[in-house]
C-alpha cells in the first residue's frame, strides 16, 4: 500500500480509504490511486481490512431457490447487478446463498451469529432462514427484504406497487376496447398474487365493469410452475365460447407460454387475444409478438435496497422507512391492441367507444 501511495503521490491512509470506500475519495484522486494499484498489481487483503475495522465488509444475499420462484426469477439478475454495484462502490462485497435446505439455513445463521457478515438481503417471500429455535431475526445484523414486504415484522422492505401497476395496465386494455378478461393467476398465498388480482378488480370497478367480466384461472400451481400455468390457461381458453379478448397474467412466464400455446391453434395475438404480462423480463422483447408488460424497476430496486443496508450497517441514527415502494411502468409492445370484436357475456358486441348502443325492441 505504501508503494501505491508513493506512485500516486498521496498518503497511505488515502489509499486505504480509496480502495475500501471509493465513494468517500475525490474522483480524480481515486482514479490516480486505482491506476497506481493496477500498475503495481496491488490487491487489498480483505481479511486484514475487516480485522482493522473490527467489522465485516461482507453482505449476504439469500435466494429462495427454484422451488419458490415464480416469474420474478427472470428479473433477479438485473436486481442483483444493481445491488452488488451499489454495495461495491462503498467497499462491501456481496455473497450469495440459497436457503432451500437445512444445511443452507444453518450456514446462513452461522455467518450471521458469528459476525462473518455485516448484513443480510433477503429475496422473495419464503420465511426467514431458521434452524431449531434460532432465526435470522434473532441475529444482531441488519436485514433488508427485497421484492417482498416484511414491514409487519419490522424488517425494512423494498417492493413495487403491484396493485397500482396492474390497475394501470388493465385500464389500458379497457381503453383499447376490451371488456372480457382471462386472468392467469399466480400461486395461492402469494402477496404478489393477491395485490395484482386486486389491481385488476380495481380497474374493472373504475371503468364500471362487473367482476364477472374476468375469469380467473389457476392459482393451484407452485412458484416454479409459471410457464405451466400459462399452458394450462391457454388450453382452457381454447375451449371457451365466447373467448375473452384480453389475457392478464400474474407474471411474464405465463404470458409467454400462453402466446406460444394458442397461436398454433389460429388465435391471433393481439387481434383475437391481447396479452399483458408483469415483471418486465428481458426475454419479453424477443417474443412473437413482443410482450406488453408491467416492468418492475430492477435497477432502482437493487440500488435502494443497498442504500438502506448501508445506512443500517453504518448504524445511522435515522431509521429507514419500513416500506419503500417503487413504481412499475407499463411497457407497451405489440401483444396488445384493440380487439377484433369485443363481446360481453351475452355474446353481443360492445359498441365502439363514444357510440350509443341501439335500443332493443
Amino acid at each position: 500500500m505504501s508503494d501505491v501511495a508513493r506512485l500516486a503521490g498521496v498518503a497511505t491512509s488515502t489509499v486505504s480509504r480509496a480502495l475500501a470506500i471509493p465513494g468517500r475519495v475525490n474522483e480524480e484522486t481515486r482514479l490516480r490511486i486505482a491506476a497506481a494499484a493496477e500498475q503495481l498489481g496491488y490487491i487489498p487483503n480483505a481479511a486484514a481490512q475487516s480485522l482493522r475495522a473490527g467489522k465485516s465488509t461482507k453482505i449476504l444475499a439469500t435466494l429462495p431457490g427454484p422451488s419458490t420462484i415464480f416469474g420474478v426469477a427472470q428479473i433477479i439478475p438485473a436486481v442483483v447487478q444493481s445491488l452488488s454495484a451499489t454495495l461495491s462502490d462503498e467497499g462491501f462485497d456481496l455473497l450469495f446463498c440459497n436457503r432451500n435446505s437445512a444445511a443452507a439455513q444453518r450456514h446462513i445463521l452461522g455467518q450471521a451469529f458469528d459476525g462473518s457478515i455485516r448484513g443480510v438481503v433477503v429475496f422473495g417471500g419464503a420465511a426467514l432462514p431458521s434452524y431449531g429455535r434460532r432465526s435470522l431475526a434473532d441475529a444482531d445484523v441488519p436485514v433488508v427484504s427485497l421484492l417482498n414486504d416484511r414491514s409487519a415484522d419490522g424488517i425494512p422492505s423494498v417492493v413495487t406497487n403491484d396493485r397500482g401497476a396492474m390497475c394501470d395496465g388493465v385500464l389500458h386494455l379497457i381503453g383499447l376496447g376490451h371488456r372480457t378478461f382471462l386472468y392467469i393467476a399466480g400461486p395461492a398465498g402469494s402477496r404478489h398474487e393477491a395485490e395484482r388480482f386486486a389491481g385488476l378488480l380495481d380497474a374493472l370497478a373504475t371503468a364500471g365493469l362487473p367482476e364477472r367480466a374476468v375469469i380467473r384461472h389457476g392459482g393451484g400451481l407452485g412458484f416454479s410452475d409459471g410457464l405451466q400455468a400459462g399452458v394450462e390457461a391457454a388450453q382452457a381458453y381454447l375451449a371457451m365460447a365466447p373467448r375473452p379478448t384480453a389475457i392478464v397474467c400474474y407474471a411474464d412466464d405465463g404470458a409467454i407460454s400462453f402466446i406460444a400455446t394458442v397461436r398454433p391453434h389460429g388465435v391471433a395475438v393481439p387481434g383475437d387475444a391481447s396479452v399483458l404480462g408483469f415483471d418486465g423480463a428481458a426475454v419479453g422483447a424477443y417474443c412473437d409478438p413482443p410482450l406488453t408488460t408491467l416492468a418492475q424497476p430492477t435497477q432502482d430496486l437493487g440500488r435502494r435496497a443497498a442504500e438502506i443496508m448501508l445506512q443500517l450497517a453504518d448504524g445511522a441514527c435515522a431509521a429507514p422507512p419500513l416500506t419503500t415502494t417503487l413504481p412499475s411502468r407499463l411497457l407497451l409492445r405489440a401483444s396488445t391492441a384493440a380487439p377484433n370484436q369485443a363481446r360481453d357475456g351475452s355474446g353481443e358486441p360492445y359498441p365502439a367507444r363514444g357510440v350509443r348502443p341501439k335500443r332493443r325492441l
